[in-house]
């Protein structure tokens, strides 16, 4: 089976990766792909929102299956486009359709949607530029911290936490009239502030049944200590500790469940990843958002932890037939740190040499992110340059082995956070 994969991050180097051990796949095609994807598949010079010159490519190279990475594709109707195609209707995706990307693609879209459907989250007002004023008056009658989240997508950086109620007061008329995250904040939500530890859910449902798959930690913050701006990600462990077999049963009753029920129910066409973050606070869950695709990070900690033949499993949810899948999870512990150019999430340079990346190193799996080939040298090429991946017994012993990697590897003004795990 020749398959297509959209994207070109860490995440869909793991994807490639994985479907390469696959004894049923024949061709692996990446777009964009990356330096590391370059070394498994062929990568294409086409935009993961070119949808005309991703249908030239799946025809061209008899494309079987497309597997969507990333989340601005899924929303802007990548799914819709190929199955509504009628030279591409026979082609199977892995993607919720456009109404389903929506649980990302808006935050309002997806308070209602747990609203709905009693699925426990934090309460919540939302406001536009018109509405403005009403805003600053809600902000004033609730108490801080003040929660304030980009109704679109904003690669992991448009949610604020701020103590004080000028600030927050300040920042809600910077997203709303001075266009802070763009189109992305022209509502906002703001968000009962929820206190607990956070982790990563991941689900894989064909519309009618479902997989619950590993669940994962992940780091958003750039400075040790979770402090700093956000990132899309500085690293996760898989499996999280804290989360026992008792609390993780809560977040499949109480959350993963009426999710799947609820799509089903508002006839939602949804063949694809869930991934949702949940906070435990005191030993409750509480969602915090869904994505609509696999997380970055956290992708390169639960799918080595998978034994299945990914592309079965990506064939199986395309094709309704997820229940014949048994899932088999590596009891070990996976750790990743995330290696980034130095100045991310702000301005950062591109085009700096990467030295000492080992081609089949023992102990650790190095998937690649921002990077490309210049010149037949790998060069960075953006803000999260490398993920290394390691597995063991205890997510100790595993951070240990990618950090001892890490050190191996080098290029100017390389960054890591060195204290992941430090809650846990």
């Amino acid at each position: 089976m020749n398959v297509l994969i959209v994207g070109s991050g860490a995440r869909e180097h793991v994807f490639c990766w994985k479907i390469k051990q696959s004894k049923i796949c024949d061709d692996i095609f990446v777009a964009p792909g990356n330096a590391g994807t370059a070394q498994l598949a062929t990568n294409l010079d086409v935009s993961p929102t070119d949808f005309q010159g991703l249908k030239r490519v799946i025809l061209l190279n008899k494309i079987e299956i497309v597997i969507v990475g990333p989340e601005i594709p899924l929303i802007k109707g990548i799914t819709d486009f190929i199955k509504t195609d009628s030279e591409l209707k026979n082609v199977l995706v892995v993607g919720p359709s456009t109404i389903g990307a929506k649980l990302e693609g808006s935050k309002e879209f997806s308070k209602l949607f747990m609203e709905r459907h009693k699925i426990p989250t934090a309460p919540y007002k939302s406001f536009n530029k018109n509405t403005l004023s009403k805003g600053l008056d809600y902000l004033s009658a609730t108490k801080p911290p003040y929660v304030l989240k980009a109704d679109g997508p904003a690669a992991g950086k448009g949610v604020l936490i701020i103590h004080d109620l000028k600030e927050a007061q300040r920042e809600l008329e910077n997203m709303l009239v001075n266009n802070k995250f763009g189109d992305s904040g022209h509502n906002v939500v703001i968000e009962g502030f929820l206190d607990g530890i956070e982790l990563s859910c991941f689900v894989l449902t064909d519309g009618k049944t479902h997989l619950t798959l590993p669940s994962a930690k992940d780091y958003k913050q750039i400075g040790e200590g979770d402090t700093g701006l956000n990132t899309g990600g500085m690293g996760a462990i898989s499996p999280v500790p804290f989360a026992n077999k008792a609390f993780l049963k809560k977040i499949e009753d109480k959350i993963i469940q009426p999710t799947i029920n609820g799509l089903a129910l508002d006839q939602i066409d949804y063949k694809g990843f869930v991934f949702i973050g949940i906070i435990k606070v005191d030993d409750e869950p509480f969602v915090i958002e869904y994505n609509v695709r696999m997380g970055d990070p956290e992708t390169q900690v639960v799918l080595p932890r998978i034994k299945n033949d990914f592309l079965e499993m990506m064939i199986c949810t395309a094709e309704q037939s997820l229940g014949k899948i048994n899932l088999q999870i590596d009891p070990k512990s996976a750790s990743t740190v995330v290696m980034v150019s130095g100045g991310y999430p702000g301005e950062y340079e591109k085009g700096l040499e990467i030295s000492g990346i080992p081609n089949n190193s023992p102990s650790s799996i190095i998937f690649q992110a921002g990077t490309k080939v210049l010149n037949g040298k790998t060069v960075t090429n953006g803000g999260r340059v490398l993920s290394v991946t390691s597995i063991s017994k205890g997510f100790k012993k595993a951070l240990k082995k990618s950090y001892e990697t890490v050190e191996k590897i080098d290029y100017q003004k390389k960054y890591y956070r060195k204290d992941l795990g430090f809650d846990l």
